[in-house]
């Protein structure tokens, strides 16, 4: 006898619940513009960042809400001023 089992996958928005999710997002286009400017892929800033290269993905797609310290590392892996990646309107 075989046993099958349905999981139900709820999307991500009912997974997690990110506060202000439009700058969030805004945030992730901003680091992944500034990472293209310089020719780096995910990998390249998540070695020079020492953040783990799915949580860089994460943080790219909106996925996730980075810490200050995520970004600052972020920031000077980039050669950028952290305000430069907040620096959003939305």
């Amino acid at each position: 006898m075989r046993l099958f089992i349905i999981l139900l996958c709820p999307t991500f928005e009912q997974v997690i619940n990110i506060k202000n999710k439009e700058l969030v997002v805004a945030v992730g286009n901003r680091i992944r513009e500034f990472r293209k400017e310089r020719n780096f892929s995910q990998e390249d800033l998540a070695n020079e960042a020492e953040i783990p290269l799915s949580q860089i993905g994460r943080i790219e797609r909106g996925e996730t809400n980075p810490t200050i310290s995520s970004l600052h590392v972020i920031s000077i892996a980039l050669g950028i001023e952290l305000k430069q990646l907040v620096d959003i309107k939305i």
